[in-house]
């Protein structure tokens, strides 16, 4: 599996709450990847695209990007191009909310947010003008931090945020009426499950499937609970389960190597695993399951 790398706050921006800096300022990243926190992004000259989660979208001038935390994404920008990226945490913003399982009506705000993946946010005209003007004035504060720059700084964010959330207030709400996170949930929830069958002989980790899923290891806990009653380790053990039975149904491999191939390295702890599921050791689940044999017609 490829390793996208997870960047923190403290890696791109001088403060741990939030920073903003146009093309003049840190380096690039060219590569897919994700980080902790939230990241916007205002273009302002080139015509390019952007790539979030499963999506590829056009990104052309007054075209915004809004990513949340640990979405894999990527903006390839070519020479020429103009831009100022925003990038804050979740404290700074809403430190008390689920971020992405909140009602639309609770956080307005996170709407673009969430649907990024579904369409594109635009600005011009007065619209552009107040988020480029935003940009300048948090650059600026940003710069001389002092006695109430923070809500300043965050004043003018939620101004640049709420301007797009007016513009495209219909077509958020009927995305939120649609649905539309729901399944973006079971697309995530979809993917941790192929990441964990196409995986079951090794060590499977939250962490590792979350990055699979493209969210955070505590979102996922919280969606496969939400979304099965079951816990992370529940689901991997039942996958793995049901691995065990297809091979000694269908195989004729010894009990040693279907356990290996379901990971676990102990054939005792398989075994003993194996008939707390399914009431009997594997070997007698192996027999039981098997067709009679028709004697051969000499």
């Amino acid at each position: 599996m490829r390793t996208i790398k997870t960047y923190s706050l403290t890696e791109r921006a001088a403060h741990p709450d939030f920073g903003i800096h146009d093309e003049r300022g840190s380096s690039r990243i060219e590569q897919a990847h994700r980080h902790e926190y939230f990241q916007m992004q205002l273009n302002l000259a080139g015509e390019t695209e952007q790539h979030i989660g499963a999506t590829v979208r056009p990104f052309g001038p007054g075209y915004l990007s809004f990513v949340l935390p640990y979405r894999v994404h990527r903006v390839p920008h070519p020479p020429g191009s103009k831009f100022c990226i925003i990038s804050f945490s979740q404290r700074f913003l809403r430190p008390e909310l689920d971020l992405e399982d909140v009602p639309l009506e609770r956080a307005p705000e996170l709407a673009p947010f969430r649907y990024q993946e579904f369409m594109d946010f635009v600005l011009d005209g007065a619209d552009l003008e107040t988020a480029r003007e935003a940009c300048r004035a948090m650059t600026e504060e940003n710069s001389r931090r002092r006695f109430c720059s923070l809500e300043i700084i965050r004043a003018r964010l939620l101004l640049l945020i709420t301007t797009v959330c007016r513009r495209y207030e219909a077509e958020l709400t009927q995305l939120a009426a649609s649905q539309a996170q729901s399944r973006s949930r079971r697309d995530a929830l979809s993917r941790v499950i192929r990441y964990v069958r196409e995986n079951l002989a090794q060590r499977i980790t939250l962490a590792d499937a979350a990055a699979a899923a493209e969210l955070s290891p505590n979102y996922l806990a919280h969606l496969i609970k939400k979304e099965t009653g079951r816990t992370f380790t529940d689901l991997v053990t039942e996958r793995r389960m049901e691995k065990a039975q297809e091979l000694l149904v269908h195989t004729t491999l010894r009990i040693s190597d279907i356990a290996g191939a379901v990971g676990f390295e102990d054939e005792a702890y398989f075994a003993r695993r194996f008939r707390q599921c399914f009431h009997l050791a594997p070997r007698d689940y192996r027999t039981r399951s098997l067709p009679e044999r028709v004697p051969p017609n000499f």
